[in-house]
């Protein structure tokens, strides 16, 4: 028995791309249904306060040079006085010291300015994964915060998600061929647990997948069930004055039988019919188009 249900085309992976710092959206380079690659800059967020205060560590900087320089000819100077013996030792490692102590405050300026820079390179919003960017719910000019999502990114392929009423779950497993609209079949790769709203999730795995629109309906006939019936070649189905026939052979003779029949069934790659009424188990059919 199969279930004609709809499937959502889904893509595997949808991972927002978030901003890493807080700012005003500069640039945007991309919209949705456009395809990226993963580390590919999609937005620029520019801060102006980082900018203020790298100009406030290069000022900063730049006294501390003045000052190391003062402090590196008092040292040269105090060296030389050292050998005539006019200052004491004391005093030239009292020197040494300022040298030493504006080098350090050199690189701890320096090293702040390192993590201005790396805030100011971070402003580079770059897509996750590689994919295709399905929502962008921020515009040019936004203001945004740390962690805001910039644009959201689907990747790593497409499946069919399907939603089937609780009622069949029990005879749905992984691995079952699931007929997609009229010249497709997948396999059913993952059936969830979880019931909501009566309803059980399943993923269908499907080559050549069409994805060029992610949340797009797809028929599928999912298989629910068993049950016995009566089966002829469609071949063997003749028809007469609109009533449809089939041949069977009773104590060496042929004869016509007027039937109904069902749905249209295909098994093994030949098409065959469901007799409801018209023959029994057991009647041998006469298929006269072989």
């Amino acid at each position: 028995e199969w279930k004609a249900v709809f499937g959502v085309v889904e893509t595997r992976d949808r991972i927002p791309a978030r901003a890493r710092i807080g700012g005003t959206i500069v640039e945007l380079d991309v919209s949705e249904g456009d395809a990226v690659t993963a580390g590919e800059r999609i937005a620029l967020v520019k801060d102006n306060k980082l900018e203020f205060q790298m100009e406030a560590l290069e000022a900063q900087k730049s006294a501390l040079k003045a000052r190391l320089k003062t402090a590196e000819e008092d040292l040269a100077r105090g060296e030389a006085l050292i050998q005539r013996g006019t200052i004491t030792s004391q005093r030239l490692s009292q020197l040494q010291s300022q040298v030493d102590v504006l080098n350090g405050e050199i690189r701890g300026v320096e090293a702040q300015q390192l993590v201005i820079e790396q805030q100011v390179n971070e402003g580079e919003v770059l897509a996750p994964e590689s994919g295709v960017v399905l929502t962008v719910p921020t515009t040019k000019g936004s203001v945004i915060t740390p962690g805001e999502s910039i644009a959201v990114i689907g990747g790593g392929g497409s499946f069919l998600r399907l939603s089937v009423p609780e009622r069949h779950a029990t005879n749905m497993k992984e691995g079952d061929e699931i007929m997609i609209g009229e010249d497709q079949s997948g396999i059913l790769a993952k059936v969830y647990p979880q019931i909501e709203g009566g309803r059980v999730l399943a993923d269908v795995e499907v080559d050549g997948l069409n994805d060029r629109f992610v949340g797009r309906r797809v028929p599928v006939s999912l298989p629910v069930g068993q049950r016995q019936a009566l089966l002829v070649p469609k071949s063997a189905v003749s028809i007469h004055g609109g009533i449809d026939f089939v041949t069977v052979e009773i104590n060496g003779e042929k004869m016509r039988r007027a039937v109904v029949l069902g749905p249209d069934l295909e098994l093994d790659g030949q098409i065959w019919n469901e007799v409801l009424s018209g023959v029994v188990a057991g009647d041998k059919v006469v298929n006269e188009n072989e």
